[in-house]
C-alpha cells in the first residue's frame, strides 16, 4: 500500500557533515512549510546521536552542520525520537541509554533551533513512547510499549495531565501467534487523526531461522476513546524488499518514527531502511483506513 518513492534512500551517512555512521529512525514533521526531520545515528563508538535535517518538499533533506541531541547524563546514547505538535510546541519523545536501562526521555522546542529538555518520563524497559496530538478530557495520551514477561512487547496506553506523570495505564494491543508480528509490536509514528479514528502505524516482528524481520501495520483507534482499538489491518502495509531495507547495520528492518499528513489525502511515511539509510513513500490515507475496518486482526 505504500508507493515507495524511486530516488530511495533520502538521507544516508554521506549526507552529514560530521562522522556518523548511519542514518536511521528518524520523526519527521512539518513545521512552516518546511519539513524537519531528527534522525538517529551511531558513531563508531556504538553509540546513537540524534541529528537534524530540512527539506522544501519532503524528499530532498539538507543536514544541520551539527548535531541536534547529544547523551547529556544520559551517559551512553539517544535514539529514536517522536516529535509531536501540541498546544503549539512540538514534543520529542526519545529513549536514552544509561547504566539503570533504557528509558523514555521528553523535551520540547518552538522553533527546532532551541530545544528544552525535560527529563525521563518513564521507569526502565520502555520504548516507543508517540503522543497524541491532542488531549482527552484533559488528560495528555500516549502510546508506549513496556516490556514484561506477563505480556512481552505489547502497545499499552497511559495519560497524563502535565507531561510529567503517567498513569491509568492499559494494555490495547498484543502480538498475534503465527502471525507477521507475532514476536513484538511497537509504536511507529504519532497518530494521524481521520473522520474514521486515529490511524496508528506501528511495527511489528517475526522471528526466521534467518534473524528477525521487521515490518510495517497500521491500527485505529476511537476518536473520543482512544484506548478503544476499531480495528488493525491483518496484513502488513510494508516490508523489506529493497536491498538497503534487507542488509545493512540491522538486516532485514523497515522502522519508522514519522509520517506526515498531507492536504491531498496522502501520508508520507519515513522509516529507516535496515538501521542504516533514510526513505520515505506516499500511501492513501483512505486506503490505510480501510484496511483497518474491512480486513482486521484482533487487537488482542
Amino acid at each position: 500500500m505504500i508507493r515507495r518513492y524511486s530516488h530511495n534512500p533520502i538521507l544516508t551517512k554521506a549526507d552529514i557533515p560530521y562522522p556518523v555512521e548511519t542514518v536511521h529512525n528518524a520523526a519527521v514533521v512539518k513545521h512552516e512549510n518546511e519539513y524537519i526531520m531528527l534522525f538517529r545515528s551511531h558513531l563508531r563508538t556504538g553509540r546513537s546521536i540524534i541529528g537534524l535535517a530540512r527539506s522544501s518538499d519532503g524528499f530532498h533533506f539538507t543536514a544541520d552542520r551539527q548535531p541536534f541531541l547529544i547523551p547529556e547524563g544520559e551517559e551512553f546514547s539517544v535514539e529514536d525520537p517522536r516529535v509531536t505538535l501540541l498546544e503549539g510546541e512540538y514534543l520529542i519523545t526519545y529513549s536514552v541509554y544509561s547504566p539503570d536501562g533504557v528509558q523514555i526521555a521528553l523535551a520540547r522546542t518552538h522553533d527546532f533551533n532551541r530545544v528544552e529538555r525535560i527529563g525521563s518520563i518513564t521507569e526502565a524497559d520502555y520504548r516507543n513512547v508517540v503522543i497524541f496530538p491532542e488531549k482527552f478530557d484533559g488528560l495528555y495520551a500516549r502510546l508506549d510499549r513496556p516490556h514484561s514477561e506477563i505480556a512481552p512487547w505489547s502497545i499499552w496506553i497511559s495519560y497524563s495531565p502535565d507531561l510529567r506523570f503517567w498513569g491509568k495505564s492499559q494494555l490495547i494491543m498484543r502480538p498475534v501467534p503465527y502471525h507477521w508480528d507475532e514476536m513484538k509490536i511497537g509504536p511507529g509514528a504519532p497518530p494521524i487523526k481521520t473522520e474514521q479514528g486515529w490511524l496508528s502505524i506501528y511495527h511489528g516482528v517475526f522471528p526466521t531461522m534467518d534473524g528477525s524481520v521487521y515490518r510495517l501495520g497500521v491500527a485505529l483507534h476511537d476518536l473520543k476513546k482512544p484506548a478503544t482499538i476499531i480495528g488493525v489491518g491483518d496484513s502488513w502495509i510494508l516490508q523489506p524488499e529493497d536491498p538497503w531495507e534487507i542488509t545493512g547495520y540491522v538486516h532485514n528492518v523497515v522502522f519508522t518514527c514519522g509520517a506526515v499528513a498531507e492536504s491531498d489525502g496522502t501520508l508520507k511515511i519515513y522509516w529507516g531502511g535496515a538501521d542504516t539509510v533514510m526513505c520515505v513513500g506516499e500511501a492513501n490515507v483512505s486506503d490505510l483506513v480501510t484496511l483497518c475496518l474491512e480486513h482486521s486482526r484482533p487487537a488482542k
